[in-house]
Formats: structure tokens, C-alpha cells, sequence
């Protein structure tokens, strides 16, 4: 069988489809869970918390030259070192937010799942029906 016959059966199982199908979607999923964290979730946080935006909070790392406006883009802009806390917070919480929505998905999947009917019961053996025999014609008398 030839290289590329064997990647074109490859490709044309389930598995490796259904896998890019699951991956196009994350993407596009993770886009919108980033737009409601970032539109709508971090607006409010900020409100509660003094109106401050978490995207630009940070630590400089070494002296931000004279003149450079105390904003993230421009401390990157003059090649200062930042620790960007507000941005993993806003990427924390895009993670989290993922997390539970993935969670409660395959927590929905599975309660829509019949349960398998189970196995029919093995009839027992002979040993034992003759025994079950004795112990109820014992129990008669």
C-alpha cells in the first residue's frame, strides 16, 4: 500500500475528521468566550473594583524612561520588562469560563445517554439449580 493511499484512508476515518471538526470549532468557541470575558465580564470586574482596566495592569521590571506614559503598550514600546498580571488575569478567567461551559456540555452529553441494557443473566448451573431444589423441597417439609 502506498504512502499516500494509507494517509488517504487516514483521513477518511472518523476520528481523524471528527477531530478537526472539534478543533475548527474550539477556535472559533474560544474566540467568543475571550469576546464575553473581554466585553463583558472584565467591564463589570473593573467597575466593582474601582473602574480600573485589568488589561493594563503590570509591573515594570527595570526604570521606565523619563517622558514614557505609565500604560502597558508604551512601557513595551520603550523595551521595558513587565510582568502583565492584569492580562493573565483576563486570560485566566477566559480559561475558567471555557472550562465550566466544556463541563457543563459534557455533563449535558452525558445524562442524554441511555444507559447500555445490561447482559441478560447467565442461567446458573446444574449443580446449583439441583441444590436450590433440595434446599426448597427441605424447606416444604
Amino acid at each position: 500500500m502506498s504512502f499516500a493511499s494509507e494517509f488517504k484512508q487516514f483521513i477518511a476515518k472518523g476520528n481523524a475528521m471528527d477531530l478537526a471538526v472539534g478543533v475548527i470549532i474550539g477556535a472559533a468557541f474560544s474566540k467568543i468566550v475571550a469576546s464575553i470575558v473581554d466585553d463583558l465580564i472584565m467591564p463589570i470586574v473593573g467597575a466593582v473594583f474601582g473602574g480600573f482596566d485589568f488589561s493594563n495592569l503590570f509591573i515594570a521590571l527595570g526604570s521606565v524612561p523619563e517622558g514614557v506614559a505609565l500604560t502597558l503598550a508604551e512601557v513595551r514600546k520603550a523595551g521595558v520588562p513587565v510582568l502583565a498580571y492584569g492580562n493573565f488575569v483576563t486570560v485566566l478567567l477566559n480559561f475558567l469560563i471555557l472550562a465550566l461551559i466544556v463541563f457543563i456540555i459534557v455533563r449535558q452529553i452525558n445524562r442524554l445517554k441511555r444507559p447500555a441494557p445490561g447482559a441478560a443473566p447467565a442461567a446458573p448451573p446444574e449443580d446449583i439449580v439441583l441444590l436450590r431444589e433440595i434446599r426448597d423441597a427441605l424447606r416444604q417439609k
